[in-house]
């Protein structure tokens, strides 16, 4: 008979059990914590640990331990568990009650078998079967269910071969191996519930994520990777900053990260544009100087259509008027003057379609002709009314120095941010994504002072949020799938990052990490076209020394 100090000693243990169980994130730990410490705190030789199946009617087993046999399966074993699922039910749809962990399972019933091959109610053939092939000697089971906190059963917990600790005898579970186990499945189930309650809504809250971003991909086709690109970027430029700070006397001494920590930037990194779903398609989408629902350069291909047709009026209305007598000289030159004025109107109009494409950086000559071109001709609206040839709101647009957006277009467009910092600062965030908001709402400030929408310093912000300014930076370069540009190459890429260094734009420290590491052709061969690839000389790169 087991001592009160045993029991003792045990009960302490179980208590050391039930910490350890909460304290367990990981599923598969989980589990093999649950049964070696059934196991130990009941001297079994083996045990087995089986859950509820997706389907409902079934039992899977999910880890699998045998000391004897030297036997380890399934948990953080890396070793498979290939054994079909236990069904609840016979093929008449009668309970299985022969087998018995089904039959712990489905009436909720504790099963304490002191020798299997003497019991009689149960069906334990395939026990003899399998100690046959193996030698092993099958004899005490002790079959648990775990009921987790809403009473519901989802799973079983079977201990074999209860070992005598001083015979080394296989003998039956006693009873107080039995309550022991039923406490600790009883802990186990609820921690395991827990656990799979956590992750579920940890699950449930990553679809939320991609839900936002599912919206702003629907809305802008072109950015469509872009919220799944910059989040890559940032958890390898991240890992590689750690890397480098714990090197002796790195710049970035004292940057680390946990689990906890990486989870928290990959959010952050999913949601650092969620903002967006309040940006207008057309501004998101602006291809073109003149694009709004439409491109309307098309609109002024017809004004110009319709000036050099005025212009053929015009020049046989004159040629008509020196009739008769016929003057050839005459007619020629008001044809020489409208051969003229027709090639103007047409390099006028090749140049107004080359400026509306926004590839190119305006020169004030470029300017000064847009202004010229807006006066020098006028045309009928559909009112009838002769207006300048451009409205203020086109000129205003065909006069964009670089890129198609207008100066109010991109305030529109900058407003993301604010969005989404005041979206995500609305949340409330548990203590291990509570700087979520600040890591995704950092990714457009620079390191001057002098970036948007609360113009910190680099000294204002955590190593996080300057990651993320160079992957979206970086990431913004090298995308192929914008409407406005072509995915710039490599060496162009690295060339504007290292002038933006030099600008006081982005980390110093970090844009040093990201070349030294090779972190952008890490990046390139996963995400970029071999085209954009090219070579890089790195002691040629503004800002850089190797």
């Amino acid at each position: 008979m087991e001592s009160i100090d045993d029991l003792f000693l045990r009960l302490e243990k179980l208590n050391d059990i039930g910490a350890a169980l909460s304290n367990e994130r990981d599923i598969n730990r989980l589990l093999e914590v649950i049964l070696v410490a059934a196991k130990n705190i009941t001297h079994a030789d083996g045990g087995t640990l089986y859950l509820n199946a997706d389907d409902g009617k079934s039992l899977r087993f999910e880890i699998l331990h045998n000391d004897s046999l030297g036997v380890a399966l399934g948990g953080t074993s890396g070793n498979p568990i290939t054994f079909p699922n236990l069904p609840l039910a016979k093929e008449d749809g009668s309970p299985n009650n022969a087998m018995i962990s089904a039959y712990a399972a489905i009436h909720g019933e504790t099963v304490n078998v002191a020798d299997a091959y003497e019991a009689e109610g149960f069906d334990f053939s395939g026990t003899r079967k399998f100690d046959k092939s193996t030698g092993y000697r099958s004899k005490s089971f002790l079959t648990v269910p775990m009921r987790n906190h809403e009473k519901a059963i989802i799973g079983v917990l079977q201990l074999i071969n209860c070992t005598d600790q001083k015979t080394k005898a296989v003998v039956p579970f006693s009873t107080a191996d039995q309550r022991l186990a039923e406490s600790l499945a009883s802990q186990a189930a609820i921690a395991l519930s827990n656990r799979q309650l956590i992750l579920q809504l940890e699950e449930l809250f990553v679809a939320f994520i991609n839900l936002i971003n599912l919206a702003i991909d629907e809305k802008s086709p072109y950015t469509a990777g872009h919220c799944v690109r910059v989040p890559v970027l940032t958890m390898m430029l991240a890992e590689a900053a750690a890397e480098a700070a714990a090197e002796p006397d790195h710049p970035l001494t004292g940057f680390a990260m946990d689990d906890d920590d990486r989870n928290e930037l990959k959010i952050a990194g999913l949601l650092h544009d969620c903002g967006k779903v309040t940006t207008p398609v057309h501004v998101v989408d602006k291809a073109t100087k003149l694009e709004t629902i439409y491109d309307r350069i098309h609109n002024l291909d017809t004004r110009f259509e319709v000036i050099k047709r005025d212009a053929e009026i015009a020049t046989l209305r004159a040629q008509l008027a020196l009739r008769p007598p016929s003057d050839v000289a005459a007619e020629d030159k008001l044809s020489e003057e409208l051969a003229a004025k027709l090639a103007q109107i047409g390099d006028d109009r090749e140049f107004v379609r080359r400026t509306n494409t926004g590839g190119e950086f305006m020169r004030d000559a470029d300017l000064e002709r847009v202004k010229t071109i807006s006066t020098a001709y006028r045309w009928r609206n559909p009112a009838g009314e002769e207006v300048p040839f451009l409205s203020d709101e086109e000129a205003e647009n065909l006069s964009i120095r670089a890129g198609t957006l207008t100066f109010a277009e991109r305030d529109i467009i900058n407003h993301h941010i604010v969005a989404t910092i005041r979206m995500l600062e609305e949340l409330p965030w548990p203590k291990n994504l509570k700087n979520v908001p600040e890591y995704a709402g950092g990714h457009h400030e620079r390191m001057d002072g002098k970036g948007y929408p609360r113009g910190l310093k680099r000294e204002d912000m955590s190593v996080q949020a300057r990651v993320m300014g160079i992957a979206d930076i970086f990431e913004a370069l090298t995308a192929r799938d914008r409407p406005y540009k072509k995915g710039k190459t490599l060496s162009e890429s690295l060339t504007i990052l290292g002038k933006m260094k030099e600008g006081g734009h982005v980390d110093p420290d970090l844009f040093d990490v990201f070349i030294r590491r090779r972190i952008y052709l890490k990046y390139a061969q996963e995400y970029l076209e071999p085209e954009q690839i090219d070579d890089v000389d790195e002691s040629k790169l503004p800002g850089y020394t190797p």
